[in-house]
């Protein structure tokens, strides 16, 4: 067992970071296809505490859930064999490729957002990590830097092919409001949500997922593969949010059927996300 102590002899930390998992109202599996989502952050959170450590490569990051360490140079950054490394690995390798202030620096991390289970802990983690070390070097990164970056160290170093939606709410979020965000332009809304006397809960299942290896990756390829069918009828449409149900049915002999049931379920929860929010604003 590696004591935190023992690791860091001296907490004598810079700063204190703490970034949300998030939630989705509606919008599932339309991030990636350019669609509208209502995602909104959650009250379990991912903290980072960090400091730099005087040296210009080295650094260490201590999991206190895992508890173990990860050692490794800012030179020296590549793929790793454990997952929830590549999380931190990929964040500090697209950080480098955007600015060259990044020094050697300790950090150590505690989070009680369920792993795998579907409110973004890994996100929670590229987010959180990214926003402490752009404050702690001062980097100069806006949030929506922080964003695209920590999407992009999911699709390269984990291999999880994820939207945006993620890590926007992990940064974007503000209480008692949903994000009402575009995915294709990151144009977003805020929308006031009062649920009194309601109340939305939330409950771990305790059935984890592995994103990169599972069905996640698979759907998004099947999506993909529907919008080539429909381009061989429609070589104008740019996206899901351009296609109606219409032209779903109408084409529905030409797709195999479990790319059509993707591509209908893509086309049917736009249309919902885009009529909640319209009841939504009624309510204000």
């Amino acid at each position: 067992m590696i004591n935190s102590a023992k690791v860091f002899e001296k907490n004598d930390w810079e700063l204190i970071i703490e970034s949300p998992g998030r939630i989705n109202l509606l919008g599932e599996h339309i991030d990636y296809n350019d669609g509208y989502v209502l995602p909104t952050a959650i009250d379990m959170k991912t903290q980072f505490k960090l400091k730099k450590n005087g040296s210009d490569r080295a650094c260490r990051v201590y999991s206190k859930n895992f508890d173990t360490q990860l050692i490794f140079e800012l030179d020296k950054v590549k793929p790793s064999q454990k997952q929830w490394e590549n999380y931190i690995l990929g964040v500090v390798h697209e950080i480098k490729k955007m600015t060259s202030e990044l020094r050697g620096f300790d950090c150590e991390v505690v989070s009680d957002i369920p792993i795998g289970s579907g409110v973004s802990s890994s996100a929670a983690l590229e987010c959180g990590l990214a926003y402490g070390l752009n404050k702690l070097f001062d980097l100069h990164l806006d949030r929506i830097d922080i964003v695209k970056l920590s999407q992009r160290a999911e699709h390269n170093f984990v291999g999880t092919k994820c939207g945006i939606m993620d890590q926007f709410a992990s940064v974007m979020s503000k209480e008692n409001n949903l994000i009402f965000l575009d995915c294709l332009s990151l144009s977003f809304e805020y929308i006031p949500i009062t649920l009194k006397p309601y109340k939305l809960l939330l409950l771990n299942t305790n059935v984890t997922h592995q994103l990169a290896s599972g069905e996640y990756n698979k759907r998004r390829q099947q999506c993909e593969e529907g919008m080539h069918y429909i381009k061989k009828f429609y070589p104008s449409t740019r996206s899901f949010r351009e296609v109606t149900p219409e032209v779903l049915m109408e084409l529905k002999p030409h797709f195999p059927e479990v790319i059509y049931k993707r591509c209908f379920f893509v086309v049917q929860e736009i249309i919902r996300v885009l009529k909640t929010v319209e009841a939504l604003k009624v309510m204000l």
